[in-house]
């Protein structure tokens, strides 16, 4: 008796290559990849801000893949699945991305001004310090406070940018209380030969009597009140050593001191 040979049908038909079906899965996994890189480049870029967005869209990329490995067991229903599936990777990418460009509009926006600096609730030290400070910020590294016993009237040095030296001598006064022309004296006889400054500068919490500045002028140092130093530090003026000339004509003024007179 002969033995009948299998033929290659199943349930009385050939099974046949289908083109569009195989088209149909290389469109869907196509579309499953790209849906998975966009949502995966969105969440690296904003894991860090959006951690509640990235975990939901792992979850959804690896929902996609159970999905795809599972298609042969029912096509129909796993194209439904991963259609569903893409949508909402889109959903959630649309969303962190709307997220992400709102934060950053709002990281670009203009910061508020921070609180003007009461200089004259400060302690003298503290001043001192807080003009360093601006010194600093303005392009003097090495600036420090070297006042205390014995300072000869500086109570901060520094080396400018273009290389000058600038002594200030930080007077913490009350509004009442006035530098006068003997505060400037002491400091005109000091600043110039004893700690060779190229630039001179007195600042007050308070501010000066006629005399004083007129001594100032003399002497080539420069005075700032509360009114100038509150606009040095919040950036409306420039720092005072841009106002003064060359070393070589602060060198030249006449350091003579002149006689103690009243404020």
């Amino acid at each position: 008796m002969g033995i009948r040979a299998r033929g290659g049908k199943r349930n009385g038909r050939r099974t046949e290559f289908d083109v569009r079906r195989t088209a149909f899965g290389f469109v869907l996994a196509g579309i499953l990849l790209a849906g998975g890189g966009l949502a995966l480049r969105t969440a690296l870029r904003s894991a860090e801000r959006h951690p509640v967005a990235a975990v939901t869209l792992a979850v959804l990329l690896v929902a996609g893949t159970v999905v795809l490995l599972r298609r042969r067991r029912n096509r129909r229903r796993t194209a439904r699945a991963a259609a569903a599936v893409v949508e909402t990777a889109y959903d959630v990418v649309d969303a962190a991305l709307e997220e992400v460009a709102r934060d950053e509009v709002q990281v670009t926006e203009p910061l508020p001004p921070p609180p003007p600096v009461d200089y004259a609730a400060m302690d003298p030290y503290e001043f001192e310090e807080a003009v360093a400070a601006l010194c600093r910020r303005d392009g003097c590294p090495d600036a420090e406070v070297v006042g205390g016993a014995g300072d000869l009237g500086a109570d901060v040095v520094a080396t400018t940018p273009d290389g000058r030296r600038l002594v200030v001598q930080c007077k913490r006064y009350t509004a009442d209380n006035k530098v006068g022309s003997q505060d400037l004296q002491r400091f005109g006889g000091t600043c110039y030969v004893v700690h060779e400054a190229d630039v001179a500068v007195v600042v007050t919490t308070s501010d000066y009597t006629g005399p004083a500045l007129e001594y100032a002028e003399q002497c080539g140092i420069l005075c700032l009140g509360l009114d100038e130093l509150t606009a040095w530090s919040e950036g409306a003026a420039s720092p005072p050593w841009y106002a003064t000339g060359s070393a070589e004509t602060v060198a030249g003024t006449e350091l003579t001191e002149a006689p103690l007179s009243a404020p």
